[in-house]
Parts: C-alpha cells; structure tokens; sequence
C-alpha cells in the first residue's frame, strides 16, 4: 500500500527528476503572503541566488484532490457528498462488462505466465480454447507467428506446442494468472492476451470490478476513511468507463500508469479498497447520460483547477488542508545554477517572471507561463513545463529570490 495517493494526470505526472529538488522539499506549512507579495510577478536573480519555490497541491488539481476526499470524510461527509461536492453538475449512473488494460512492463513483445491448474489458451481468431497440460513445463509463451499465434513451453529450453489463428490469450478459469514480465513476476486476474498483430503487447481483460481492486489502492491508502476510498472508488470506476468509450489502441483501452491511473493486478488488493468497491458495486458519474470524465489528483491545495469538462470547476477547496496533508503547502529551495543547467539556453539567469495565473488562491492561483531572462537569451515554456523540467508538484507556486 502507498504511503500517500498518487497525483493523477493525463498524458503524463511529473516525478521527481532533480536530487536537488527531492532534497530541498519539505512537508512545512509556508506561512501566509504579504499583501505585496501576492502581486509580485517579477524577481531580480543576482550572480550567486537562492531561489525558493513555495508552492501549494500535488498534482494539476482537475477534479478530486485524494487528500480533500479524506479531509471531507474526516469532516463526516459521505461518498456521495463528496463526489458530488469535487464533480458538480454530474449524476449517478452504472457501469459493468471488462476491460482491457495495457501491462506496460512487459515490452518484450510476448506473453510469459507461469503453469496453474486450468490454464488456457484461447485463440481470439477461431475461439477456440485448448487446457494446458500440466507436468514438465517451467512457463508457458505466446508469441507472434506472422499474424497468427505460437504457444511454446519451457523445459531447459522453449518448444513449440501449437500454433493458434490469429491473436491469443491465456486464462484461468477466472483465477489469477502470475505473468513474467523482464523485471518482476505478478498476478493478474481475468486474461492475458497477446495482440498488436505482429507486434505484440500484453494486455489484461478482466471485469471492471476486478480491475478496481489493483487500483484503487494504488491509488490511494486503503486504510483511509471508508467515504474516502470509496469515492476514490467511484471515481477511478467513472474514468475508466470513460477510457473504455474512448481507447487508447485498438487492442486496449486503457494504461496501468500514472498517464491513465495505476494499476497493480491481484498483488496489491487490500480489504480496505476491496470493501469500497463492494460498497459502490457499478456506481459510476455521469454527464448528460454519458461517463464522466473524472481526472483526480493528490492535493489540490485549496482551489482546484479548471479542466477540460463543465463539471471539472475551479473552486475553494475547504477541505484538502487538514492536518495530515503533507503537500497542502510545501517548499524548494534551489540554486540559480539548478535552474541555468534546467535551461542551459539562458547562460546565467538575470530575471524571473510569471504570468497567466488561473486567478484562484494565494499569490493569484497557477502560473500559466515562466519567463527566464538569461545574459544569452530568453525562454518562456508553460507552467505545466517548468513544473516538470524542476519536478515540482504543482503549477501552484511563486518565488523568493536572495543572494547566497
């Protein structure tokens, strides 16, 4: 089980790329702004300069914050208060049938499992299914054979058992399947299928409510509240029936991380998640009959972020800054040479400024645009892009510029 909930984004989340910066952060409240410093926009950088970053959130902050969930819970409001307070304007609405989730591990373009009673391959061009025996073999393979599939086992070496039309799949009998992936082995429930034609990918099918269980507790701590979790539940059940209406390929749906929402198999289900499953059995979000597109993220430091749907609102969040809220607030503090080997273009840095805040919360919300005045040229990149050239944890921040 994580220690804290992933901050969830589409395409990409940013993860900690500098040491300096995964030294420098810290959990520490940052106390409240001058009346002067909420407008400041500009910061002089001298030859030799300490640049803090104070910052507020984890994550874009469309949607749900994972911590405000908590914090509302904690505040005694139930699933569907606070869904409906981080997803206004949706409704409530049901979702089953499977889905097909990318295994991103496992690149090696087969599909390794280890031997299990009543396991199967199933070809997906004829449909027909044949039991594997059981006895000499260490693994069984699926690989492509031109557009067709190659079942081999392995005894010292691999040897060739069959050659299937079309795609292939293992499965179980619905029991969990252990796939060997070049880094680790890992169970998974439903089936295991090679497609891509003749270039492979491992992809999961499995019913949506299997799937859940190695997701929500990767994404947020089992042992939370219950309302939490639930809603954390219904929330990745809502996303991935919207991913399901809009896929990613033509062999899967939907990705096992953070640039979808993560995803564990049968390793990591936890009875606290599984519960919270149970107790939202097929409850999804709607929009106007359809499902909604509920993106979520770790912290949003007290004002979520407008998104891409009229649903995903910019609004006060009263609820993510409760005391066990690590990166409500938080704080780096660079150097000017981290940010000129950021931007080697600038030669030395001369000059902070930002521009485009959403508008929202201390020192006017988000920063829309950075602009780096350097001694050889300027740059100017998004928010968004500065926040992960540094890593920081949001595009929430402002600065604090002094000699050293």
């Amino acid at each position: 089980m994580l220690g804290r909930p992933i901050s969830h984004n589409r395409p990409v989340l940013s993860r900690w790329t500098r040491a300096t910066v995964a030294a420098g952060l810290t959990g520490a409240m940052v106390l409240a702004a001058t009346p002067a410093a909420e407008a400041k926009s500009s910061w002089k950088v001298p030859a030799k300069a300490r640049v803090t970053i104070n910052g507020h959130g984890y994550g874009h902050g469309h949607g749900m914050s994972q911590y405000g969930a908590e914090g509302a819970a904690r505040a005694g409001l139930k699933v569907r208060k606070i869904v409906k307070f981080y997803y206004p304007r949706t409704s409530w609405g049901t979702a089953g049938g499977k889905v097909k989730v990318l295994i991103s591990a496992d690149g090696g373009g087969d599909v390794v499992v280890l031997p299990r009673k009543r396991l199967e391959v199933r070809s997906l061009g004829s449909g027909k299914s044949w039991p594997l025996p059981t006895g000499k073999a260490k693994r069984w393979r699926l690989t492509a054979a031109g557009t067709d599939t190659a079942v081999a086992y392995r005894h010292g070496g691999w040897h060739r058992w069959k050659t299937v039309a079309g795609e292939a799949e293992f499965r179980a009998a619905g029991k969990p399947i252990t796939l060997v992936t070049p880094s680790v082995q890992a169970r998974y429930r439903g089936a295991l299928r090679s497609v891509g034609g003749t270039s492979r990918s491992t992809v999961n099918v499995l019913p949506l409510e299997d799937y859940l269980r190695g997701v929500v507790p990767m994404e947020i701590p089992a042992s939370w509240s219950p309302a939490a979790v639930q809603a954390q539940a219904v929330a990745a059940r809502t996303y991935a029936t919207y991913e399901r209406d809009h896929p990613l390929a033509s062999g899967y749906q939907i990705c096992d991380t953070t640039s979808c929402q993560v995803y564990g198999g049968a390793d990591v289900e936890q009875p606290g998640s599984n519960a919270a499953i149970r107790a939202t059995a097929k409850r999804v979000l709607t929009y106007r009959g359809k499902p909604a597109f509920t993106q979520f993220s770790a912290s949003s430091g007290g004002w979520t972020a407008a998104g891409s749907m009229p649903y995903l609102r910019a609004k006060k969040d009263p609820y993510d800054g409760w005391s066990g809220n690590p990166v409500h607030s938080w704080s780096v503090t660079l150097t000017d040479r981290d940010l000129e080997r950021a931007y080697p273009a600038i030669g030395n840095l001369k000059r902070l400024r930002v521009s485009g805040r959403d508008g929202h919360g201390q020192w006017g919300g988000r920063v829309g645009r950075v602009t780096l005045v350097g001694s050889k040229s300027t740059v100017r990149v998004s928010g968004d892009s500065f926040r992960f050239a540094l890593g920081l944890r949001s595009t929430w921040f402002t600065f604090r510029v002094k000699a050293r």
